[in-house]
């Protein structure tokens, strides 16, 4: 049994502070229980943890999405889902079935003064009933197993056809954007011979990407926006050869009350290669920042990366 000390209480009504909506502070108060008896269960097992860097701290994150992780230094995401007692099957949040190597169940007592550590699910599991669940005698073992995950390229493709990625939001539902600045931004990066025709046919999503502990657990929103191209602006082949191509569009905006974005946050296009295509740097009171709009076909391969002093992180894609 792990025990959830005052300091741990502490932590979890520090988060819901950020929050109004009833069920949303609670949520985040039992997620938050949930990520302290896994650290200390794990820290008794002499596997060390990042907590600061785990996207279950993020009070922007907590308000989009239901999380409860934990990095393990070296090895990747473990998810802590908070159960009540008498509950008998564990379901996963779709927002947490990529990027975990496993998600551990943990049954808090009615007095929230303690967990049990129930057994954990191995990544890719979706549901799974309780006593199905593997021991936790085998977590040791499994985690120096087990490689973290490598991450999938998303798919532009889909979302001509509006299957997204789990963590991509539209707009309008990602909470904290400045949504009268985004259409500024997007009218400026877009020749006016072109708004018109393009915006009818574009696609924009957008990412919650955690910069750490040096901004205090703030984050900042990555956008993407792509179009395809129509066969007038297309390079001059014969239509039997020609390719279908998108214009890509990406800019990195800052979220909740921050007017600015903090200097030397550096966004980068990689090539598959690794090479360096493009790169931007924000600077003192920059809105937002944004690379150069490029184009692709499909097939293609290419990666976003964003870095902050010793935080970076990549988003790799594929068209």
């Amino acid at each position: 049994m792990a025990p959830l000390p005052p300091s741990a209480h502490r932590l979890a009504q520090r988060f819901c502070q950020q929050h109004k909506d009833s069920q949303k502070v609670k949520q985040v108060y039992l997620n938050t229980l949930a990520v302290s008896a896994v650290e200390f269960y794990l820290g008794c097992m002499g596997v060390e943890t990042n907590r600061s860097s785990s996207q279950s701290c993020d009070p922007i994150v907590q308000t989009a999405l239901d999380i409860a992780d934990l990095d393990l230094l070296g090895r990747g995401k473990v998810e802590c889902r908070p159960l009540l007692p008498e509950t008998s099957v564990l379901r996963i949040p779709p927002e947490a079935w990529s990027d975990r190597i496993a998600t551990i169940a943990v049954q808090l007592s009615p007095s929230l003064k303690a967990a049990t550590l129930l057994g954990f699910a191995p990544s890719g599991c979706h549901e799974i009933a309780i006593d199905e669940l593997r021991s936790l005698d085998d977590l040791t073992e499994y985690l120096n197993l087990t490689q973290p995950p490598v991450t999938a390229r998303i798919h532009l493709s889909h979302w001509l056809e509006n299957q997204f990625t789990a963590g991509w939001q539209s707009l309008t539902a990602l909470t904290g954007l400045n949504q009268p600045r985004l259409a500024s931004s997007f009218r400026n990066s877009v020749p006016s011979s072109d708004l018109n025709d393009l915006s009818e046919l574009e696609t924009r999503r957008a990412k919650l990407i955690d910069l750490g502990v040096q901004l205090g657990f703030e984050s900042v929103a990555l956008l993407v926006a792509i179009t395809p191209l129509r066969p007038e602006v297309q390079p001059e082949t014969p239509a039997s050869e020609a390719e279908p191509r998108i214009e890509i569009w990406v800019q990195i905006h800052p979220v909740g009350d921050a007017d600015y974005l903090p200097p030397e946050i550096n966004l980068s296009l990689l090539a598959a290669t690794g090479e360096t295509l493009q790169a931007v740097q924000s600077r003192h009171q920059d809105n937002y920042i944004q690379l150069k709009r490029f184009r692709g076909t499909p097939g293609e391969a290419f990666d976003l990366k964003i870095s902050f002093g010793e935080m970076d992180t990549t988003e790799s894609f594929v068209i």
